[in-house]
């Protein structure tokens, strides 16, 4: 089994589409108007739009209603990608980078549904090591 993808659930797929662009600078491939793919080297995020929930039957999902859940982007510098994209989180900003214990240098902002949205590099010894195996 391979963990390939998350599915964001929006009533908005063109500004979702267009806000993870900015941030990742990493285009999102429109399939339909209600749904695209963001695809990195490890995962992919996909964005659908609320009308696709009646192919899995209807109220199975909420959009703008996630509380658990942080999709996380590993950067190469967490500071120089706090510098480029302040403006851009302004008040969505939930956390300025910070070295957490595990060894991630993280920055916690949410997105326009409110998702929470981790961007992290590892800076310690073993959390490099974790993630360049």
């Amino acid at each position: 089994m391979n963990f390939v993808s998350i599915r964001l659930i929006t009533a908005d797929v063109k500004r979702l589409a267009r806000f993870y662009e900015m941030i990742t600078g990493i285009p999102v491939t429109m399939y339909t108007e209600d749904f695209g793919e963001l695809a990195t080297s490890a995962c992919t995020l996909a964005i659908g739009s609320t009308r696709t929930l009646q192919l899995f039957g209807g109220d199975v999902a909420r959009p703008a209603d996630n509380h658990t859940a942080i999709l996380e982007f590993r950067v190469g510098d967490v500071d120089a990608e706090y510098a480029r994209l302040a403006e851009v989180i302004g008040e969505a900003l939930v956390q300025a980078p910070k070295t957490m214990p595990w060894g991630n240098r993280s920055l916690l902002f949410r997105d326009p549904d409110s998702n929470l949205v981790n961007f992290f590099t590892p800076v310690t010894p073993a959390a490099i090591a974790k993630f360049d195996r």
